[in-house]
């Protein structure tokens, strides 16, 4: 079986052993004859998939009682309109960070529901750094404060999360969930987008303190709001069952790993190879600054546009997929995810040595 190291930033690579034990239950799911995307959702076998995965999920990340946990669709997109949907029941006023694309997409959409004001932007340098963000500059009237925690194309992340004091905290935080330890408290909403740490694409998670649930605009959309996925389990209509069924894997891999913990070490290490190699280079270079570097995305570029692309085919034919960096920004871009081995980023950083070695 031929299997590459797949460095894209999502829909991403899955760990092997997740992989192996879906295909073992593909056709015939604990002898019920059916397959997991046959089972109804309203089945006794289906109802214990969600519910384990809802328990280790709060188990691996030390969900606090008085947090929901949805299992929901339409990626996390679709939360830049349910955020302010479900949480401008007071004043209508939200203070954003704009941190990249996915930022300013989530502003763009905010916009339409509400008074957004912009506290701290990094886009005078192309998002290459995370702006400070004091307790001083939030409007203490905000209904939320939101931030992106890990910017997967621009290759930035949160270092320090900010206290917003009474303020609740909204995060997006696709990118990064589950790959280093986090005070869930510290957040009032969390949500993610399954497709980079947590199975396939189909599936957002989103994480609620309860008494922000029932507080939706009445204009809000049924299936936008909280209160609806909250009051029913995540089960008010079909639920993307199979990309439930693989979370619940990948949070059994993960648990059995050691949990998030043991994860940030080993993504610490896989991150910390490759920005070592990066400053002793000649060739390859960083363009984020050194305080503000993903541990998941890591984008780099060489002398050439020209080079870039011989890197970017040539790595490929090596068995190193997906390595062109997002289309704003240009250059290569590592996505490597808690499912990348450390063997994989040892292989992509021998390339780039020998790649290097070619072209000096």
């Amino acid at each position: 079986m031929k299997r590459i190291y797949n460095f894209s930033a999502g829909p991403s690579m899955l760990p092997l052993p997740v992989l192996e034990k879906a295909q073992r239950e593909l056709v015939n799911y604990r002898d019920s004859g059916m397959s997991v995307m046959e089972l109804s959702h309203r089945s006794a076998l289906f109802t214990e998939i969600i519910q384990e995965a809802e328990q280790l999920l709060r188990e691996l990340m030390g969900i606090p009682e008085n947090y929901k946990v949805l299992f929901v669709q339409g990626g996390a997109s679709q939360q830049f309109s349910a955020v302010p949907l479900n949480l401008f029941g007071t004043n209508g006023k939200a203070d954003y960070v704009n941190t990249g694309s996915w930022s300013k997409k989530a502003i763009k959409e905010a916009e339409k529901y509400g008074d957004i004001r912009v506290i701290a932007s990094s886009e005078d340098a192309n998002f290459t750094y995370i702006p400070e963000v004091e307790g001083s500059m939030i409007d203490r009237e905000a209904d939320y404060v939101h931030i992106t925690t890990n910017n997967t194309i621009e290759g930035t992340a949160f270092s320090r999360i900010p206290d917003t004091g009474n303020v609740p905290l909204v995060a997006d935080m696709s990118s990064n969930i589950l790959s280093e330890e986090i005070d869930v408290s510290q957040f009032g909403v969390i949500y993610a987008g399954a497709q980079k740490n947590i199975g396939p694409a189909g599936l957002t998670v989103v994480i609620v303190r309860e008494d922000l649930i029932g507080i939706a605009q009445e204009t809000c959309p049924v299936m936008l709001n909280y209160k609806t996925h909250s009051d029913k389990g995540s089960l008010y209509n079909t639920p993307p069952t199979y990309a439930i069924y693989m979370a619940k894997l990948v949070f059994e891999w993960l648990k059995e790993l050691g949990g998030v913990k043991e994860m940030e070490k080993i993504n610490r290490e896989k991150a910390q190879m490759l920005y070592d190699y990066m400053e002793e280079s000649e060739l390859f270079s960083s363009p984020v600054k050194k305080d503000s570097r993903s541990l998941m995305n890591i984008p780099f570029v060489s002398a050439s546009d020209d080079l870039n692309a011989a890197f970017v085919d040539e790595a490929k034919e090596a068995g190193l997929e997906t390595l062109k960096g997002h289309r704003s920004v240009g250059g290569m871009r590592a996505s490597i995810y808690n499912a990348m081995p450390i063997d994989g980023v040892l292989s992509l950083v021998a390339f780039m040595k020998k790649f290097e070695s070619k072209h000096k």
